[in-house]
């Protein structure tokens, strides 16, 4: 469905193309309206429409307002100064990210990070996109008091992210006569194919799935981060197969230095062993021979068969640019070590990322293996990698001052989150989940 909002002639230039269920939304005549929809639902599509429709009346103030004001600018400045250019009365301020229109209304896009940046102003009309990441202070202290002078209106849009107060805003809605609650699935948005859908199914842990593309307020419980992992469902007595190549995969964290040796067999991924080495004075090349010893049954098993142990290594992008020598760098010290020390017994293969990947897209990738939406784990851990169990059944995020989970991982005990890193990096690597989680946040 094309909705024309605007009226004059002007106007009936400005074109957007609106699906039913973004209709519904915009034609609510609540003040208040909150909509919770799965990712690529068209949300940006519709703050847009709104923010005309908005401007549509002379002398309005309207402000877009995102999470930071980096995003905001990301998400809908460009867009927007495009469908505006023939309604302006002077070309945009771009330090103020301000749209002034021929009929005297402004659109401004703002960041929230600071939620006493956005006091002061009258408003007619907020659009407070990505709801979810907003401090609430935000809304309570900020926007909710700006619009009482001129009796303006609010649109909140977001995707789930727990039970914060985004889903307050959703469940109040239902029960006051100034608000109306909205909650659609990406499907119902019409822009992503069933066929993609499905396939993210069976790559993603189902509370993130129900959470990220059909809009559901999953319960996170004490924020743990691996929700997927299952004793029962990932714990397996596993063998060294000869003919696969072995995975050494590292967190390289002076003490402790973590370091996990799998295997992939098909698409599932087996982990065999870890390495923790507790100690401010281990190096590089201490991490290489202690990889070397302990994997030396490997090594004299293929040697027999096949000839030298195949090893592809993996780990925290940063071993890059962090030196533990004065004259390189860690991967450096790697291969140096192997060529001069067990050239022809081990081949060495170092893969690793050029950019280390953002927490939550890397937590999410291991949470896919730990277990999909059909309940079918590919990721089996041997019952002796005590420290990788302990993280994944204990490490959880940290919260904000009103209780919701943040983007950061709790790192108070020092012991905690370094097992877990080391095998998210090859596993966010090796099955990444391309083209959803490139904006960052997402329980």
């Amino acid at each position: 469905m094309t909705s024309h909002l605007p009226t004059t002639p002007e106007h009936r230039k400005l074109k957007l193309c609106l699906n039913e269920r973004q209709y519904q939304v915009l034609n609510s005549p609540k003040r208040f309206r909150v909509l919770v929809a799965g990712r690529r639902f068209g949300k940006t599509e519709l703050a847009l429409a709104e923010l005309l429709r908005a401007a549509q009346q002379p002398n309005q103030l309207i402000w877009y307002v995102g999470p930071t004001a980096g995003l905001a600018k990301d998400i809908v400045w460009r867009r927007l100064k495009s469908i505006t250019r023939p309604l302006w009365a002077q070309k945009p301020q771009e330090s103020e990210r301000r749209i002034t229109l021929k009929n005297g209304s402004a659109i401004i896009v703002k960041g929230g990070f600071k939620p006493d940046s956005l006091r002061g102003a009258g408003l007619d009309f907020v659009v407070l996109d990505e709801a979810a990441d907003l401090k609430a202070d935000a809304w309570v202290y900020s926007l909710r008091p700006s619009l009482a002078d001129r009796q303006g209106r609010a649109l909140f849009i977001g995707t789930p992210k727990g039970r914060n107060h985004l889903f307050n805003y959703f469940e109040f809605a239902q029960s006051d006569p100034e608000w109306e609650s909205f909650q659609f699935s990406t499907q119902e948005g019409g822009i992503v194919q069933p066929t993609e859908l499905d396939s993210a199914a069976r790559q993603m842990d189902a509370n993130i799935f129900r959470q990220e593309f059909e809009a559901q307020f999953t319960v996170i419980g004490n924020y743990r981060a691996y929700l997927a992992f299952d004793r029962e469902a990932n714990l397996r007595e596993l063998r060294f197969e000869p003919s696969q190549p072995l995975i050494w995969s590292i967190d390289f964290n002076v003490d402790p230095m973590s370091m996990l040796l799998m295997q992939r067999i098909g698409d599932n991924v087996h982990v065999l062993d870890e390495i923790v080495v507790r100690s401010n004075a281990c190096t590089t090349e201490d991490a290489c021979r202690i990889f070397a010893d302990r994997t030396a049954i490997y090594s004299a098993l293929v040697g027999s068969i096949y000839g030298s142990l195949e090893v592809h290594i993996y780990g925290d992008a940063s071993g890059r640019q962090r030196r533990t020598s004065a004259t390189a760098t860690d991967w450096t010290l790697i291969r140096d070590f192997f060529r001069q020390f067990h050239n022809g017994v081990i081949q060495i293969s170092c893969r690793f990322a050029t950019a280390n990947p953002h927490v939550r897209d890397r937590i999410n990738c291991v949470n896919a293996r730990l277990r999909n939406k059909f309940g079918e784990p590919q990721l089996f851990i041997s019952p002796g990698c005590k420290e990788l169990i302990r993280d994944l059944e204990e490490v959880c995020f940290t919260t904000d001052s009103t209780g919701a989970a943040t983007n950061e991982l709790n790192k108070s005990d020092r012991h905690r989150t370094h097992m877990s890193d080391a095998l998210g990096y090859y596993i966010s690597q090796i099955f990444p989940l391309r083209g959803f989680f490139h904006k960052g946040p997402l329980l």
